[in-house]
């Protein structure tokens, strides 16, 4: 799961700061052993996962190289069928994140300065209708 998370931050939050990143990295590395994810596979590799609690989205993370293939949706409707309508937290700067989440019916419904961290990364409050 680590190495999924990596490409894909790497690939999406081009804003971070090389010491940022280094940040997040060790969070990752503490918080992804000890979570509950549903995963999307390939062939028996897995390409992507989502953590929920309750009906907000902790996680979701697709490997840049199946991008656009349609496994975020299908992780966010599994998700909703589990949960009912959702609520994820996403960084400003990360416009992909942003337009696929528009795509599969969340807008935004507040926005914070600062992320969950007291860093300089704007994040959009969304939920689904």
């Amino acid at each position: 799961m680590f190495t999924i998370w990596f490409r894909a931050v790497t690939a999406t939050h081009t804003f971070l700061s090389d010491d940022d990143l280094a940040y997040f990295v060790a969070l990752m590395r503490t918080y992804l052993p000890t979570s509950t994810f549903w995963v999307a596979d390939i062939a028996g590799s897995v390409v992507a996962f989502l953590a929920l609690t309750d009906a907000y989205v902790d996680a979701l993370f697709v490997d840049p190289g199946h991008h656009g293939a349609g496994i975020g949706r299908e992780l966010i409707e599994h998700a909703r069928d589990l949960a009912g309508p959702l609520t994820v937290d996403v960084n400003e700067q990360n416009t992909g994140a942003c337009a696929f989440y528009n795509r599969v019916g969340f807008h935004q419904v507040g926005r914070s300065e600062l992320d969950d961290y007291g860093k300089p990364y704007p994040i959009l409050h969304l939920a689904q209708r």
